[in-house]
């Protein structure tokens, strides 16, 4: 996501706690600390699995992941930013939107069927909150799209998503594809900001 570095949001990313600390750790971004606060309650990532990261870029998501699954599995990124490669982690720079980035991803994948799919993508922001939010929710719902076809059964999906126009119609796919859909607000998220991150657990037959 693009934003423009204003004084009060560098003020703000400087004194960050969580940035500081992904400093100190090695972590990629702060944001490491959302899905590893989120797997912490939910236990979503265990050795062996295959998971993807939509929308993986700087890594910090892939990061945590690609820890929790060695030896024996494996992370697939992808995002339209470069991304430094990481140990673990098989990496496709592309549009996750697009049908090229998408046929790419799936060719890495070669029909093996996931244990989770992760999504932290946001659109650039362009300061229009309409057309952000249906931005936002158009990526959510081909982000859906995607791990219905290529979870296996009773398999789960990690999403960001603002509350907002569409929301409410996003939860509600989400029911009809999971056993279970929880709404995920980890301490690492901003106070103030409208994301939440949505977890589908257990994807029903098809």
């Amino acid at each position: 996501m693009t934003r423009s570095k204003s004084n009060p949001w560098m003020h703000r990313h400087v004194n960050d706690p969580y940035v500081r600390r992904a400093s100190v750790e090695g972590m990629r971004s702060r944001a490491a600390y959302k899905l590893l606060q989120i797997n912490d309650k939910d236990k979503l990532i265990r050795p062996g699995m295959w998971v993807v990261d939509l929308g993986a870029a700087p890594g910090g998501w892939s990061q945590v992941a690609a820890r929790m699954v060695a030896p024996a599995g494996r992370v697939f990124a992808i995002d339209l930013l470069e991304m430094t490669p990481l140990a673990g982690v098989t990496f496709l720079r592309g549009d996750f939107s697009a049908e090229a980035g998408l046929v790419a991803l799936e060719t890495e994948l070669a029909g093996t069927r996931l244990d989770l799919v992760l999504s932290d993508m946001a659109p650039n922001i362009s300061g229009i909150a309409l057309a952000d939010q249906s931005r936002l929710m158009g990526l959510v719902e081909l982000a859906l799209d995607f791990s219905i076809k290529h979870l296996k059964p009773q398999g789960n999906f990690l999403v960001k998503a603002f509350q907002g126009v569409g929301f409410d119609m996003f939860v509600a796919a989400m029911r009809g594809a999971f056993v279970q859909v929880l709404t995920r607000k980890p301490e690492a998220s901003r106070k103030g900001s409208r994301e939440v991150y949505l977890l589908g657990k257990g994807l029903k037959q098809h």
